[in-house]
């Protein structure tokens, strides 16, 4: 076999201009992509405040578009690396792209499908960033809606990524007034009626002070009769994400009024009986 030679100067030469044009390569790409994400983000803000566009809808958009912007940047920075840094024609590798496409399409039906149902999503305006929806035993706050998956933030904090394809059922909470409603229990011993009288007047007084409550709150009357209490339900509107926040508020303030006026908010109570030798008897707690 004849011996090679190989001329290390000149092919350590070769990789370092390599080197060097991915490089510039590179950093033209990282310049690129952040100089685009601001006109972008720059763009849709001077949109919204021009148009009548939610915030939500315009961060839902933006963040698409980012998105979209970024894979188109990323596949143009393949192409010019093969191109500029190994010298090999896309051009070919394009064309063949059909047929490749068309022999991994099976394998790529979850892919698809996740785009599509994405982009039905948006164009029906099933969800906006912001949102608080419920998807399947995910619930939380919409952080992103991309090409692939949709993320959700939980209220504990965790960040769930869900495929698009896997969003068949959506429940969005986050559109309209919401409901707040509040369950109280008072004692058989007291008067039902002047505890509705004594609810209702505070539940007016809420509703003047706090500025998030849109309609009511009202006592609807006795919801269950229990074992030990009587519960009487509050139900009233509010603006949107803030049920929460007005429930707790009310339930505060009625907690304070039924114990101005002496009523009681009964507590379980146990019954022991001990038996003794000859001897029976009964303690109440």
């Amino acid at each position: 076999m004849p011996d090679i030679q190989i001329d290390w100067g000149e092919l350590l030469e070769s990789i370092g201009i390599m080197a060097l044009k991915f490089l510039v390569v590179y950093i033209a790409f990282i310049l690129v992509k952040k100089f685009g994400n601001r006109i972008i983000e720059s763009t849709f803000d001077r949109y919204i405040q021009k148009n009548s566009m939610s915030a939500g809808r315009g961060k839902t958009l933006k963040g698409l578009t980012q998105n979209v912007f970024t894979y188109v940047l990323f596949f143009i920075f393949i192409v010019t690396v093969l191109q500029t840094v190994f010298n090999i024609q896309a051009t070919p590798i394009l064309a063949g792209a059909g047929v490749v496409g068309l022999a991994v399409g099976f394998g790529a039906q979850g892919l698809v499908s996740d785009v599509v149902t994405g982009f039905f999503m948006l164009l029906e305006k099933q969800v906006d960033v912001g949102d608080y929806i419920t998807v399947g035993a995910f619930s939380g706050i919409v952080e992103e809606v991309g090409l692939r998956t949709t993320q959700i933030r939980g209220f504990d904090g965790t960040l769930h990524y869900v495929p698009n394809r896997d969003i068949t059922s959506l429940s969005n909470h986050s559109r309209g007034n919401m409901r707040a409603l509040v369950d109280i229990s008072i004692s058989y011993n007291d008067d039902i009626d002047r505890a509705i009288q004594v609810l209702q007047e505070t539940c007016d007084r809420i509703a003047r002070e706090n500025e998030n409550i849109v309609e009511g709150p009202n006592v609807l009357g006795v919801q269950t009769l229990g074992a030990s209490e009587v519960v009487i339900r509050i139900i009233g509107k509010c603006k949107n994400g803030e049920q929460f926040a007005v429930e707790r508020n009310i339930k505060k303030a009625l907690k304070e009024a039924l114990d101005a006026n002496g009523i009681e908010i009964p507590f379980p109570h146990q019954v022991l009986i001990q038996r003794n030798e000859g001897q029976s008897g009964v303690e109440r707690g």
